[in-house]
């Protein structure tokens, strides 16, 4: 009868640790993956990716079954980043029109580095299609708080749009990746500079 009674509190603490360690691995593989993707692309070899994290091919493709998975599994990683970084600028950086530009900044990084994402996905049509909904649904809040924060504080006209904004900053990294005479950072820092109104 005592070992029953005992068992689930001695149990209990080391049950956690490993869900732990599960988490901070997978959070670790997807890191490795996320940069192989930035130089190679993502029909980069998953050979490259288990080097990266250091894992065998095993751990990837127990997590993983397929390439798609995988490419899932990353940009919402990275989109799930993006949105946790928005309130935690706004709550660090000296101006809201500051945490705004280093944003927005970050959001360039996502976009500029997602490369072959799009036909990646192009044989699972419902899986881009949630994706994207996903991107939307995380991101827009985040840059709408931090647009009304900058508006209130009147540092940015009180009329932009989050959506306005998320937009236009897409279409100024269109292509971005692979040509080396344009450079979408600088194009999107003026835009945000441009924002500011003089006081």
């Amino acid at each position: 009868m005592e070992p029953t009674g005992t068992e689930p509190t001695g149990t209990r603490p080391t049950a956690r640790p490993k869900r732990t360690d599960a988490r901070r691995n997978k959070e670790t593989l997807l890191d490795a993956a996320a940069a192989v993707f930035v130089t190679s692309g993502v029909e980069a070899p998953v050979r490259d990716i288990a080097a990266e994290a250091g894992v065998g091919l095993g751990t990837i493709y127990r997590h993983f079954p397929t390439r798609a998975d995988l490419v899932i599994a990353v940009y919402r990683h990275q989109i799930e980043a993006c949105a946790e970084a928005g309130p935690a600028l706004l709550a660090s950086s000296a101006t809201p029109h500051a945490a705004l530009a280093e944003w927005i900044n970050l959001f360039v990084d996502f976009l500029v580095t997602k490369h072959g994402l799009a036909s990646a996905m192009r044989s699972d049509d419902t899986g881009f299609e949630a994706l994207h909904a996903y991107f939307l649904d995380r991101l827009l809040p985040v840059c709408g708080q931090l647009v009304e924060a900058a508006a209130a504080a009147g540092e940015i006209p009180p009329d932009l749009e989050a959506y306005e904004l998320m937009r236009g900053v897409g279409n100024l990294c269109i292509g971005a990746e692979s040509d080396a005479r344009y450079d979408a950072r600088r194009l999107v820092g003026l835009l945000v500079a441009g924002l500011r109104r003089a006081h």
